[in-house]
């Protein structure tokens, strides 16, 4: 999870996102100038931007001649950039409370990437992992008022739901929070998922 601006800005730069692609595995500079077509001074130029914000960690140095040959990779197999990296951009589902809105649907949305990452960081702290659950299904509506009487039900079985397990006196309990959201699918086509 980046959560700091400066990190945010440097794992979007083109060249730096596709070292950091590259680094899932151990290089070198070197070996990482051949792949992308750099030359090894460039390459370790946005390396040290990288090692600077946590991005990358140093594994292995190895001796080659009268130089020393750094070998790199990243601290996580992929990255989200959580939404305090931008804190005061950053939707709020205080300032939108229209639960129909799409901007709605994105504060809550990026709340959860937020809290989520947290909830990581701190689980990785303490050595604890963190109990959570997720569930994605895709529905076809025959039509609007289909789309309206199904949020209506759901909203009405979660409420039940929460009724039932909901116990604000127990003095041992962790709460929890649950995200519903129900939005038009999103069709992606191959290509979409080689630029990403």
């Amino acid at each position: 999870m980046i959560a700091e601006p400066a990190a945010a800005e440097a794992s979007l730069d083109p060249i730096r996102a596709r070292l950091l692609a590259e680094l899932v595995e151990p290089s070198s500079a070197t070996a990482l100038g051949e792949r992308v077509g750099l030359p090894r001074q460039k390459v370790n130029y946005h390396l040290r931007a990288l090692e600077q914000h946590g991005l990358i960690e140093l594994v292995e140095e190895r001796r080659r001649g009268n130089c020393t040959e750094r070998v790199m990779q990243a601290t996580a197999r992929s990255y989200v950039i959580s939404p305090a990296a931008s804190a005061r951009l950053a939707p709020d589902p205080g300032r939108s409370t229209n639960q129909l809105s799409v901007r709605w649907l994105l504060s809550l949305a990026g709340r959860l990437v937020r809290d989520v990452g947290d909830l990581v960081s701190g689980s990785e702290t303490a050595g604890r992992r963190v109990a959570t659950f997720g569930l994605d299904v895709e529905i076809r509506f025959a039509s609007a008022s289909d789309r309206a009487a199904f949020a209506d039900e759901l909203a009405a079985a979660i409420a039940a739901l929460t009724a039932k397990y909901h116990d604000g006196a127990a003095n041992r309990g962790r709460d929890h929070r649950v995200v519903v959201a129900v939005h038009p699918s999103v069709v992606r086509t191959e290509a979409d998922s080689k630029g990403s």
